[in-house]
């Protein structure tokens, strides 16, 4: 659909067709007013005073609001719609001819012949109105499309109430740019512009929304009874609404009065127009979803958000959020997103069967295509929702105390990516995985072994008083997990059985500001402010001994796509929610594309890869694994994989992740209202929805190793 803007003609003589219609116009003027009851009339004064010619006459095309659709990656399930105005427009020859003729029979009769301008219809209205009659406009369809489109083009407030006041000074306005625009275009396509602009009322613009949300069919299969109704209700939309009760009458009276018109006009038969009189009208409007909170299926919500999260910091669609938003809900985009529809339904799946709702604890994953970075699943135990009238009390008890509801099992916090409010959780020991990428850029193999003890005293400062300080002394001194886990170990086996007295002093010989660097290169976010102090600079980043034990908050999003940038080759790519964004013209956008660096050697990237594999079950070919924390893994999934768990202090949060050549997902149970809360999170839960959603993605998808380092 396309406006027009305004274009002045200075020339006196620019139009020899305008000076004609000037003179006949004038004398209709003045016939009007050689009446005794008409008096002269502004009409008569703006015609006499100033030159028709000199008034504006071109509209300059110029784009309307158009609905904006999100599919999922198969580019035909429809995830959600994004308006300010629900319009979508649609050719004419995609418009019933019994639309086509229900305007023209209710709007005006003499379409096909007038220029734009129907001389004789202005001078009975003139006198009618003149002599107290009923109000008539005389106003063409044409002379309609302009007033429409004027105001929709207008620039201020005042622009705007000129485009629509009843005054002399409009109509003429109205009737040159009737005259130009019926010299531009053909009537079809002036029928089709009307017909795509017309409000119908319960927030349907054009004739694609009103068919939609009346009769729920398209435009095309629009029948007489349907197109007399709609075509009625453009004249005053609520006025003639059907779905009122002062309304149904009067647009029942008015359907039937087209109808006859129709008839009239020999558009179609007698036994067609008794048959449409017949037939009932609806009481209902079909209002049409707008936005994430309205999705096709809730659990869609939360990767909705992430795409519209995304388009607001895309400088692609505007200078700021504002004039992003406005692009999304007017520009008519058709965005095809990365959101696999099996991926997402099995982890919603896995999810539901592992977890209510209504638990205070969020269950979230994330999964990513290595390779692309394109974002394939965002699931979570709780409904994408603004209600939070049903939410539980705060989790959190000083919060609760005073009221403040927790976010479940609604919410619309993005959760999964964070963002706003959402910082991230501790994660863990899949953190370790950047000081073996580290270690391995420095020199260290695979083989590097290290003596570790249950407990470690390291040469990190930290607070005397803390638990953690070795006793009587102000460094740091980590412990396994369990006491069992002592001995000597390499870079395979440290990660198969996640030994803390491993990394820390790995880390150490690395160097930790080393270790933080490669968590940036991977996507690490930083986004709580006491991470983003310790990892400022160098200097600060090589005491942040803790930093390899996961104590820095991340998303299952940040720590998926880190993992993925293994299974591709050393390759970052930034996340992305899109596959493909075309704009209403038909035109590709480039945005949204895969946008990959290296960040690490392909070589690195394979031997870290190798040793992750230990951690789930599966075999390295580089060495040997000897022990795993997640061994189901492998065997669940049936292709080679790779990944690694992850438990913070107390157990407060469970991860995993875990990848394949194709996806990699990770997986979170943590309590996102109170990070100190006293439940203790059980890889129970978390791990089995990780690997069966890897799983489901993966079947019968070909078996394909992993390469090695020089392949």
């Amino acid at each position: 659909m396309t406006f027009w803007t305004r274009k002045r003609d200075r020339s006196l003589f620019a139009n020899s067709g305008s000076l004609v219609i000037c003179g006949l116009l004038a004398g209709v003027v003045v016939a009007a007013a050689s009446f005794p009851a008409v008096a002269m009339s502004g009409l008569a004064a703006k015609a006499g005073s100033e030159s028709f010619a000199e008034l504006p006459s071109e509209l300059e095309q110029q784009s309307a609001p158009q609905v904006s659709r999100i599919f999922a990656s198969d580019g035909k399930t429809q995830i959600a719609v994004m308006y300010d105005e629900f319009r979508s427009d649609v050719p004419l020859t995609e418009i019933s001819k019994n639309m086509q003729d229900a305007i023209v029979a209710a709007e005006d009769h003499q379409f096909y012949e007038h220029n734009g301008v129907d001389l004789k219809g202005v001078a009975r209205a003139f006198v009618n109105n003149k002599q107290g009659g009923a109000q008539q406009g005389a106003s063409t369809l044409t002379m309609q499309y302009v007033r429409m489109t004027l105001a929709y083009t207008a620039k201020t407030p005042s622009e705007a109430i000129a485009a629509t006041k009843d005054t002399p000074e409009r109509k003429l306005t109205e009737m040159k740019y009737a005259m130009q625009v019926e010299k531009e275009l053909s009537k079809q396509q002036i029928l089709e512009r009307y017909l795509n602009m017309a409000p119908f009322g319960n927030s349907a613009y054009g004739v694609y929304a009103g068919a939609q949300v009346y009769f729920k069919k398209k435009p095309k299969d629009l029948t007489v009874a349907e197109a007399a109704l709609l075509a009625g209700m453009v004249k005053a939309p609520t006025a003639f609404d059907p779905t009122t009760a002062s309304g149904y009458p009067q647009a029942l009276d008015r359907r039937n009065y087209i109808i006859d018109n129709m008839l009239s006009l020999g558009k179609i038969t007698a036994e067609q127009a008794a048959t449409a009189k017949k037939v009932k009208l609806g009481r209902t409007a079909n209002h049409p979803g707008n936005g994430c909170t309205q999705v096709a299926k809730n659990n869609w919500g939360f990767f909705c958000d992430y795409v519209y999260r995304w388009w607001l910091s895309q400088d692609t669609f505007g200078a700021n959020s504002y004039e992003r938003e406005r692009q999304l809900k007017s520009g008519g985009y058709r965005i095809v997103t990365s959101l696999d529809i099996k991926a997402q339904a099995s982890a919603r799946k896995e999810i539901t069967d592992a977890t209510s709702d209504n638990s205070r604890n969020a269950l979230l994953l994330a999964a990513v295509q290595p390779g692309t970075g394109r974002v394939q699943a965002l699931a979570a135990n709780r409904k994408y929702s603004l209600d939070l009238t049903k939410n539980k009390p705060n989790s959190n008890p000083d919060l609760a105390e005073n009221g403040v509801k927790g976010t479940y099992p609604n919410t619309t916090n993005p959760l999964m990516t964070g963002g706003g409010d959402i910082t991230g959780y501790q994660a863990g020991s899949v953190f370790k995985m950047f000081t073996m990428v580290a270690a391995l850029e420095n020199g260290f193999g695979l083989d590097h072994s290290i003596n570790s003890p249950a407990t470690y005293k390291s040469q990190y400062v930290i607070d005397p008083s803390s638990p953690s300080a070795c006793a009587g002394t102000h460094f740091w001194c980590p412990k396994n997990a369990s006491a069992s886990e002592q001995g000597t170990f390499n870079m395979w086996t440290g990660f198969g059985k996640s030994v803390n007295t491993y990394f820390v002093p790995l880390e150490e010989q690395v160097g930790a500001d080393k270790v933080v660097d490669v968590a940036k290169r991977f996507g690490i976010q930083f986004r709580a402010a006491s991470d983003a102090r310790l990892v400022a600079d160098d200097a600060t980043a090589s005491t942040f001994g803790a930093f390899t034990l996961g104590v820095t908050s991340s998303t299952p999003l940040d720590i998926a796509n880190a993992y993925a940038t293994l299974a591709g080759d050393g390759m970052y790519c930034t996340p992305t929610p899109i596959q493909r964004i075309t704009a209403a013209d038909g035109s590709k956008i480039d945005a949204g594309q895969p946008s990959c660096k290296r960040v690490t050697t392909k070589d690195v990237a394979r031997q870290a890869l190798d040793a992750a594999r230990c951690p789930v079950g599966d075999q390295a070919q580089l060495g040997s694994c000897n022990g795993s924390t997640a061994p189901q893994v492998h065997n669940a999934v049936g292709h080679p994989v790779f990944g690694k768990t992850g438990t913070t202090d107390a157990d407060k949060t469970a991860a995993l992740v875990v990848g394949t050549r194709d996806t990699v997902v990770a997986g979170y149970l943590v309590n996102p209202d109170w990070s100190n809360h006293y439940d203790k999170m059980d890889h129970g839960i978390v791990n089995p929805v990780v690997w069966k959603t890897v799983a489901d993605y993966m079947e019968g998808r070909a078996v394909e190793e992993f390469k090695k380092p020089g392949e």
